[in-house]
C-alpha cells in the first residue's frame, strides 16, 4: 500500500471527466428541438417526477479570469437585458406546456454568470412564475448564486423577500491582491454583516472558495478558511480551479500570474479540510463540507446522496432538471439537451416561438447503468452491486458488464490504497477521496479509446 501524497499526485493527477453529468458534456451530438421536447414528454412517466428548474443568468458587470461558465458581459442595452428576461418567460411557458401539472417543484436554482447582475426584481417575477405552473414539495430548495462585489445592503435585502431560502455566496477568496489578479471584484458589504441580514430572514447560506489561483498558498488559503469558520455557514464548498485554457482562453492570463503547483493545490485542500472537520463540518462529496445536521450529511450516511448539474442533492430534493435560457443544460431521464450559448440567438428563436436546442445526447440503457454507478460512488464514495442492481431493476450481472470493470487499473488502485474490495463492491478510502474520479473512469466504457479533454483532479 502506498500513501505518499506525492507518489499518489504525481501517478492519479492526470486528465480525467468531472463527471457532473454522464456522458460529460464533451460527448453531446447535434439534437433539436422535437427531440428535446419528446423527451420532455417521456420524463412524465420515467425517472423522478420531481421537477428541478435551473435558470441561466449569462451576465456579468465583468468577467473573472478564472472563470469556466458561459458569461458575458452585461449588455449596455435595457432593451437587449429586458428581452433576455422576455424570452427565458417565453421558453418556461413552451416548456411547461409538455410537463404533467401535477409534479412538484423541488428545486430553483439561479445560476451564471452572475445571477445578482439583474435586480431581484426580475429574479422574484420569475421564482413566482414558475411557482405559479407547479405545487411544491414540503420545504423547496430556491437558491441563487451570488456575487457579494454586486450587492449593497438593500439588494441583499431584496433578495431574501424573492423567495430564495438558499444563498451561494461566490467569495473565492477574501485576499484583495489575489482578487485583483483574477479580475475579481471585493465584497461590498462585510460578509459579517451579509450573514447577519441572510440568518434573520431564516435563509441557508454556503460560502464558495476556490483554491489553486495565482498567489494562493496553503497558508493563505487556510486564512480564508479560519474567516469563514467564524461565521459559520451552512455549508462550505472547497472548489478546485479547473484550468482549461484551450476551452476558456481568458484562463491564459492567469499563467502570466503563475498558478500553484498540483501537490500545493493539494496542500491547499489538505489544510481547509483538516480545519473545517476540527470546526464540526463533515466532508461531502469532493468539495463541500456541511453541519452536522444538513441533510446533505443524512443523506450520505444512507448511501442516498445524489447530484445533479447544481450540486449535491438528497432524494427528496433530486428532480430531472428543465433548463432555462442561453447555455442552459436539461438533465432528464435518458436525454440531456443544451440550448445555443449565443445570446442573440437564444432571445430570437426563443420570442419567435421556438426552442433554441442545439446540441444533447440521448443514452442507451447501458449508459443509464454506467451514470448510476459513478454517480453512486462519486457521491457516497462506495459501490453496492446489490444495492444498485435493485435501484436499477435489474440483475447484478447487468450492472457489472454495463461498466468497463478495468480490472488492472483497479487492482493497481486498491494497491496503492485509494479503496478497498468488498464482497459487494469497493469503498473509497480518505486517502483516495481526491482521486475518485480515476476510478469512476476505470468503470467508464466510454473512457476506453477516447480522445477528449478534460481537467485534472488537483
Amino acid at each position: 500500500m502506498r500513501h505518499d501524497d506525492k507518489y499518489l499526485v504525481d501517478k492519479y493527477n492526470v486528465a480525467v471527466p468531472r463527471y457532473t453529468s454522464y456522458p460529460p458534456a464533451n460527448y453531446f451530438k447535434e439534437l433539436g428541438a422535437e427531440s428535446y421536447l419528446q423527451a420532455v414528454e417521456r420524463s412524465n412517466f420515467e425517472g423522478s417526477k420531481l421537477l428541478s428548474f435551473y435558470l441561466h443568468m449569462p451576465f456579468c458587470m465583468s468577467l473573472c479570469h478564472y472563470c469556466g461558465c458561459n458569461s458575458y458581459s452585461m449588455p449596455h442595452s435595457k432593451d437587449e437585458r429586458d428581452n433576455y428576461i422576455a424570452a427565458l418567460h417565453q421558453e418556461i411557458d413552451m416548456v411547461a406546456a409538455h410537463i404533467d401539472r401535477k409534479r412538484q417543484i423541488s428545486q430553483i436554482h439561479f445560476g451564471g454568470g452572475s445571477p445578482t447582475a439583474m435586480p431581484a426584481s426580475v429574479l422574484k417575477e420569475i421564482n413566482e412564475h414558475l411557482l405559479s405552473l407547479f405545487p411544491t414539495i414540503e420545504r423547496p430548495e430556491i437558491a441563487v448564486e451570488c456575487h457579494p462585489g454586486y450587492l449593497d445592503e438593500k439588494d441583499w435585502v431584496d433578495l431574501t423577500n424573492s423567495h430564495f431560502n438558499r444563498f451561494s455566496l461566490g467569495v473565492q477568496d477574501t485576499d484583495p491582491k489575489v482578487l485583483e489578479t483574477v479580475g475579481r471584484v471585493p465584497a461590498k458589504v462585510p460578509l459579517e454583516q451579509i450573514m447577519e441580514i441572510l440568518r434573520s430572514a431564516g435563509a441557508s447560506v454556503n460560502m464558495d472558495f476556490l483554491f489553486g489561483l495565482p498567489l494562493q498558498t496553503p497558508d493563505s488559503f487556510a486564512r480564508n478558511i479560519e474567516a469563514a469558520i467564524a461565521l459559520h455557514p451552512d455549508r462550505l464548498v472547497t472548489f478546485s480551479y479547473g484550468h482549461v485554457p484551450w476551452v476558456f482562453k481568458r484562463q491564459q492570463i492567469l499563467e502570466k500570474a503563475g498558478l500553484p503547483e498540483a501537490t500545493v493545490k493539494q496542500q491547499m485542500y489538505e489544510r481547509a479540510s483538516e480545519l473545517l472537520l476540527q470546526a464540526g463540518y463533515k466532508s461531502i462529496g469532493l468539495d463541500h463540507f456541511v453541519l452536522p445536521g444538513d441533510e446533505l450529511y443524512l443523506a450520505l450516511k444512507e448511501g442516498l446522496l445524489a447530484r445533479n448539474f447544481q450540486g449535491y442533492c438528497t432524494r427528496r430534493t433530486t428532480g430531472q432538471v428543465y433548463a432555462f435560457g442561453a447555455t442552459g443544460i436539461s438533465q432528464l431521464y435518458d436525454s440531456y439537451a443544451q440550448n445555443t450559448k449565443n445570446i442573440g440567438e437564444y432571445v430570437a428563436t426563443t420570442l419567435s416561438g421556438h426552442i433554441s436546442t442545439l446540441k444533447g445526447y440521448r443514452l442507451t440503457r447501458q449508459e443509464i447503468v454506467v451514470r448510476e454507478v459513478i454517480e453512486r460512488l462519486m457521491c457516497n464514495y462506495r459501490l453496492s452491486w446489490s444495492e444498485l442492481a435493485t435501484s436499477l431493476q435489474c440483475e447484478v450481472d447487468e450492472v457489472k458488464s454495463s461498466v468497463n470493470y478495468d480490472v488492472k487499473a483497479l487492482g493497481e488502485m486498491a494497491a496503492d490504497g485509494l479503496f478497498e474490495w468488498t464482497d459487494d463492491g469497493i469503498v473509497m478510502s480518505a486517502v483516495g477521496h481526491p482521486f475518485v474520479r480515476n476510478v469512476a473512469a476505470a468503470l467508464d466504457p466510454l473512457m476506453r479509446n477516447t480522445n477528449k479533454m478534460f481537467s485534472k483532479p488537483i
